[in-house]
């Protein structure tokens, strides 16, 4: 299910939501959007899996923030749901838990194959959250992965709205844990994301200079998701960094592994990505 530990997907970034209901983020199509579909695919990695959301170390579809069916989160599929019954039953997660960007012209293979209307992406912050920072994905690299990717679903579904997020602030992440024992020892026992939670209380310059080096990759990458959703034109939504500029709270992080989203943090990841896209 997973490649390794090591590249088990960051938690999205998401909302402050501590103990306060998730803001209306009910508003009017954007231009272009189109009716709000009847099919849709999500590709990506252990966060769009729903991963940890409601187990120990397992992938949980249903809390996914993209296709997901849990009511408690106002996932993109029930929004689209709300306005759109045709959508019933045709929500397929094509993610898979450990996914980089390699993988992500498969998954837009397979969602060309099912012949979907709406598309989400979430994919990244694995190739930044390595076992070091030597083994991040190089930006080229990245870029010519989320390339063939879209390549696949111009070809396959050229008509079907696709929409991109940000990959995460994973610096953001160590900030609000780096304090918290538990989440210290889960980190370094399981090797995750030691390109950035290596030596995660060390305030060293050599520490300091890394994280911030990897911090720069999620940036680097993002910027590439953006320029190539404005090439593949009207038909592609990025949100604008709002994933990567959200806060987030200790409290929507998994207490299995103080990495992943929580069902509170999913619902926060769908939110604030529904909010930055077509507006059904």
């Amino acid at each position: 299910m997973r490649r390794r530990l090591t590249h088990v997907l960051v938690v999205v970034s998401a909302a402050v939501l501590a103990a306060v209901a998730l803001p209306d983020t009910a508003q009017a199509a954007v231009p272009g959007a189109g009716p709000p579909p009847s099919s849709m695919a999500s590709l990506g990695d252990s966060i769009t899996r729903g991963f940890d959301a409601c187990g120990f170390y397992v992938d949980c579809t249903n809390e996914s923030w993209s296709t997901g069916g849990d009511s408690s989160i106002d996932t993109h599929y029930l929004r689209i749901l709300a306005v759109n019954p045709a959508i019933s039953g045709h929500n397929l997660n094509d993610a898979k838990t450990g996914a980089k960007a390699v993988d992500l012209a498969g998954q837009a293979q397979a969602a060309a194959a099912q012949q979907v209307q709406y598309v989400t992406i979430e994919m990244g912050a694995n190739d930044a959250c390595t076992s070091s920072e030597t083994t991040m994905t190089p930006v080229a690299t990245y870029r010519a992965q989320v390339d063939a990717a879209l390549a696949a679903l111009k070809s396959g579904v050229p008509d079907a709205k696709v929409f991109i997020a940000s990959v995460p602030d994973i610096e953001r992440l160590w900030a609000i844990d780096r304090g918290n024992w538990k989440a210290i020892s889960v980190w370094s026992v399981g090797g995750i994301c030691q390109s950035m939670l290596y030596r995660a209380t060390s305030d060293s310059a050599t520490d300091s200079a890394r994280r911030d080096r990897v911090r720069q990759r999620v940036v680097d990458f993002n910027t590439q998701l953006a320029q190539a959703c404005a090439g593949y034109g009207g038909n592609c939504r990025f949100d604008g960094d709002a994933v990567f500029n959200y806060p987030f709270t200790a409290n929507q992080i998994s207490g299995w592994d103080y990495f992943h989203p929580a069902k509170i943090g999913q619902a926060a990841l769908a939110s604030v990505t529904y909010a930055a896209g077509y507006g059904w």
